[in-house]
């Protein structure tokens, strides 16, 4: 699988960006590459990569609704901004639904204006501060957000991530809390997050799960409850469903088919 190194998010992206980090795969063992893991994710991201023959792309990677399970492959350098919740429609520039479980290049949603950055990108080679800075330098230029509504998209968003864990109350309770109507609180999830705040939270529980479950131990009884689950058959059943496999198999590295990346 990879492993994910956190960075510091440099000041002027702050407001576009909640967490930087670098990809590498773990070390092969046996000589054999480890999969590459793809976990349901209800963020979007931009992935800068470079390949071995020296190829680079600056790609958009929307939020994943299910794991997906690849054969390893060995890239120099890739770089992930993992975006805010209120930040990336407005940087995209289409709603966020429309990217979603796809991976998409930039410069596909912002055309010849996008060329620029990518040449600059191309020439960094694989000096991660020097990336960070031509990033920095170009995106928060793209967007003039709506103050209000990025507070708003991302108050919805730490209300239903403060909720993974507990039991749920209604979504009309949640768009009473924030003062908005329940269809409101839906067209905006699926143009700011692209996703309906359901999925989002069954994307959350389950990647608590994840997290839970490498840390403490397969006690699936234990687990179900302490993320929000109603009892350990609902939480095999929504494992499996996004997951492709159950938690047991899962943590015992018996994994779905792999697919070329």
């Amino acid at each position: 699988m990879s492993i994910e190194v956190p960075m510091a998010v440099p000041d002027g992206l702050r407001p576009l960006v909640e967490a930087v980090s670098v990809l590498r795969a773990e070390d092969p063992a046996a000589g054999e590459r480890p999969p590459l893991v793809h976990l349901p994710d209800p963020g979007t991201s931009l992935i800068f990569r470079t390949t071995r023959a020296g190829h680079s792309d600056l790609l958009v990677i929307g939020p994943r609704t299910r794991a997906s399970y690849h054969v390893g492959k060995d890239l120099p350098f890739c770089l992930r901004l993992r975006l805010r919740p209120g930040a990336t429609r407005p940087l995209l520039g289409v709603p966020v639904s429309e990217v979603v479980d796809r991976v998409v290049r930039l410069r596909d949603l912002w055309g010849a204006s996008c060329e620029p950055l990518n040449a600059a990108l191309g020439h960094a080679g694989g000096d991660h501060g020097l990336v960070l800075r031509h990033l920095e330098a170009a995106l928060p230029a793209r967007i003039s957000m709506d103050g209000a509504r990025r507070e708003l998209v991302q108050a919805a968003v730490r209300a239903l991530r403060g909720r993974t864990g507990a039991r749920r109350e209604p979504l009309p309770a949640l768009a009473r809390h924030l003062a908005v109507s329940e269809r409101h609180l839906r067209g905006l999830f699926a143009d700011a997050v692209g996703l309906s705040p359901k999925r989002y939270e069954r994307i959350e529980r389950v990647r608590k799960a994840l997290a839970l479950g490498r840390s403490d131990g397969p006690r699936w009884a234990d687990l179900a409850t302490a993320t929000g689950y109603y009892d350990q058959s609902h939480m095999t059943a929504e494992f499996r469903t996004l997951m492709g496999v159950t938690p047991a198999a899962f943590f015992q590295g018996r994994l779905p088919a792999l697919q070329p990346c």
